[in-house]
């Protein structure tokens, strides 16, 4: 009985000294490495929202998780380098919020779990295997953005309805680019107007495929959505302005920098949700095991403000379909 009694203490002092060993040992704060699709200055709103998701789940920076955003200025000819230098860093997982970010990343890494908060056509890039088993280690959320571009030609066509040739502004090297133009050319025969492709591939490029689109005649203007767009919304609106072309465009952030019209899910949205998914993998879920999620709503956004300002009258119908109308 005493050896036992013994033996009972010898126990518990072990336990106890387990118990403040591991109260010592300083626990490992997990690390999201953050590939940003273009400069952090035209994101910051986006950002701000991926971190009120994480703070809604209980993570507070710099105490129970860490950012770790790349050192150097990003550029899209940066993205593979900066890719790579984050998974050298051995974070635990990486948000890469567009498809050439993601693609970059995994190109990088097969193993470090990625989460992206708005991608286009995640399994027609190669990005996923399906919605809802991705099957790599990518997951997410996806604006669908292809499926749109009918609806968004729709609309503009309601708006400027003697309209016959609409300007397509876009980024050819983008891969998600092909997609969108597949479907609006759909449309736009569905529609019986003429489509007069703008092509971009640097800032340079945006004054002289204006000034083609006013030229060609041009009655009206629709974007596709690509990172390199939005990076450079202000200059595009800017010159829609001045060229007095009715547009619409793929995110919200264009009608709220004085554009005509937008119709799309809420960016700020899907960013503030992709920390759910950092959440579910740092918690031992599998990348390859959560469905990529879609928009449950998508927004028609009308600027009345911009609608003067080139002289357009937006029809009542229309109008009255829009879920925000900014006077």
């Amino acid at each position: 009985m005493k050896k036992a009694r013994v033996f009972s203490i010898l126990f518990v002092v072990v336990l106890l000294a387990v118990a403040v060993a591991d109260a010592q040992q300083p626990k490992k704060i997990p690390r999201i490495g953050i590939l940003p699709p273009g400069p952090i200055s035209e994101r910051v709103h986006l950002w701000e929202a991926f971190r009120q998701g994480l703070r809604e789940l209980g993570y507070v920076e710099g105490q129970n998780i860490t950012l770790v955003f790349p050192s150097a200025e990003v550029k899209p000819e940066r993205l593979s380098g900066l890719a790579t230098e984050l998974v050298s860093l051995k974070v635990d997982v990486i948000v890469a919020p567009t498809t050439p970010a993601a693609l970059a990343v995994m190109n990088a890494t097969r193993t470090i779990p990625i989460v992206m908060p708005t991608t286009i056509d995640p399994v027609e890039t190669g990005l996923v295997a399906s919605l809802a088993r991705p099957g790599g280690n990518a997951t997410g959320l996806t604006s669908i953005a292809s499926d749109l571009s009918g609806k968004r030609l729709e609309l503009l066509k309601e708006v400027v309805p003697g309209g016959s040739h609409i300007a397509v502004l876009s980024n050819p090297t983008s891969p998600v680019v092909p997609p969108q133009m597949r479907e609006t050319k759909v449309a736009a025969q569905a529609l019986g107007v003429q489509l007069l492709p703008l092509e971009v591939h640097s800032p340079e490029d945006f004054e002289r495929v204006f000034r083609a689109a006013t030229k060609e005649r041009a009655n009206a203007l629709i974007t596709l959505d690509d990172a390199f767009v939005f990076t450079h919304r202000t200059l595009i609106v800017k010159l829609a302005t001045k060229s007095r072309l009715p547009a619409i465009y793929g995110f919200r952030e264009f009608v709220d920098g004085e554009g005509l019209m937008s119709y799309a899910a809420n960016l700020s949205d899907m960013y503030r949700r992709a920390a759910t998914y950092v959440d579910k993998i740092l918690k031992g879920a599998k990348p390859a095991d959560l469905p990529v999620e879609q928009p449950m709503k998508f927004e028609f956004i009308i600027n009345l403000k911009a609608a003067k300002q080139i002289g357009l009258t937006i029809p009542p119908n229309v109008l009255v379909r829009a879920d925000r109308v900014i006077k």
